[in-house]
């Protein structure tokens, strides 16, 4: 990836030299090279100040004579003639820039980070500009998004590989003392089948929505244009999560009415974000003997909001804005008590998302939770509603 962000610079690279060449060309014919009163009138410095990425032209004594506007945003304005050396104190940046001045190398390139306010990465690219004008450029490719995303990927897969080992441990355990110690003994022989099996079972479980997720992101993003019912759809949701509701001892009381409210959206997958959330109040709200679902809207130019309020114990506050994360658990042992694989919230969270919608959670320790889901209005030109 680092090669082929740095093959990218080539281009405006090339650019700049071969305006830069011509402005020498021409110089050469009719006096002194540029000097850093007329570097504002270089061709290349046009070029130069539509570059998105950060980018410097700085001249052999390694002061600035121009920064383009990415550059002054990234790095704070900079007056002309300050050096390089002074704005960018790390070693590797002044072995960048004077390999590059001293003529070892044309081009070269290293990878860089700002810490300081918010922690940056890039690839940074230094090359002389032209054969005789005396001025390089120094190239800023910001990789912190695609390091971003790379942590994220890494740390799934650990907590994925996680979250599988451990009941396969615990199965391979089991089945090793079943072989053995507990050949013979039917009592243990019965418990230990029962465990294995709820162990398997939560495996098959991680593995649909570590499925789930993946569908959603590998599914191409289409803006939903149907309309439907999400009163009547998550009436139709309701219905079935009753004997989960009945298993861990709570009611779900509906006060969403009769009256139709409108969003945009698909149905399958808005039926999967509300299972998801009845079945989180279900398991975690269970305390608190009831779940109460409404929703309402002040108006049809005001959003549409879907509230799944529990009784239970509630959510402490540091710990709100992570529960969308994936594996993210509030109390790890009462997860896996009540079977969660840790990614329901974030796969709510994916599917909010392709529909323009959000989610917002209201909660305190002792006080319950309510998970409110918000979702635009709907434009008055819209289709019919789809069936839910």
């Amino acid at each position: 990836m680092l090669r082929h962000i740095a093959k990218g610079t080539a281009p405006l690279t090339q650019a700049l030299q071969a305006l830069a060449h011509r402005k020498s060309a021409t110089e050469q014919s009719e006096g002194p090279r540029v000097v850093r009163g007329d570097i504002d009138s270089l061709p290349a410095v046009y070029l130069a100040a539509a570059v998105l990425d950060p980018l410097y032209i700085f001249d052999g004594a390694g002061s600035v004579l121009y920064s383009n506007e990415a550059a002054d945003l990234a790095f704070g304005p900079m007056t002309k003639s300050v050096s390089l050396r002074l704005k960018f104190r790390a070693p590797e940046m002044h072995e960048l820039v004077s390999r590059v001045i001293s003529g070892v190398e044309e081009s070269t390139a290293i990878n860089y980070s700002e810490r300081v306010p918010v922690e940056r990465a890039y690839r940074v690219v230094a090359s002389r500009i032209g054969n005789d004008t005396g001025l390089y450029v120094l190239m800023f490719k910001d990789q912190s998004e695609a390091r971003r995303i790379d942590r994220m990927r890494a740390d799934f897969i650990a907590n994925a590989s996680h979250e599988l080992r451990t009941p396969l441990a615990s199965v391979a355990g089991f089945i090793e003392t079943l072989r053995g110690p507990a050949r013979d003994d039917a009592k243990a022989r019965e418990n230990f089948l029962q465990i294995m099996q709820n162990q398997t079972q939560r495996m098959a479980r991680l593995i649909d929505d570590l499925l789930s997720l993946s569908r959603l992101e590998m599914k191409p993003y289409q803006k939903p244009n149907a309309q439907l019912d999400v009163v009547a759809l998550v009436k139709g949701v309701i219905e079935p999560m009753r004997h989960i509701a009945r298993e861990n001892g709570v009611e779900i009381v509906s006060e969403l009415g009769d009256a139709p409210l409108l969003v945009a959206g698909h149905s399958d997958e808005l039926v999967q974000v509300f299972e998801n959330l009845l079945e989180n109040a279900c398991k975690y709200g269970s305390s608190g003997e009831r779940i109460l679902v409404s929703a309402d809207q002040a108006s049809p130019m005001d959003e549409v909001r879907v509230r799944v309020q529990d009784f239970g114990p509630g959510i402490p506050e540091e710990h709100i804005p992570r529960i969308t994360e994936r594996f993210y658990r509030v109390d790890v042992e009462t997860s896996r008590t009540q079977k969660g694989t840790g990614l329901g919230l974030s796969i709510v969270k994916h599917i909010l998302t392709r529909h323009d919608a959000r989610l917002s959670v209201k909660s305190a320790p002792g006080e319950g939770a309510t998970f409110v889901v918000h979702f635009p209005p709907v434009p008055p030109s819209g289709t019919g509603a789809e069936s839910a």
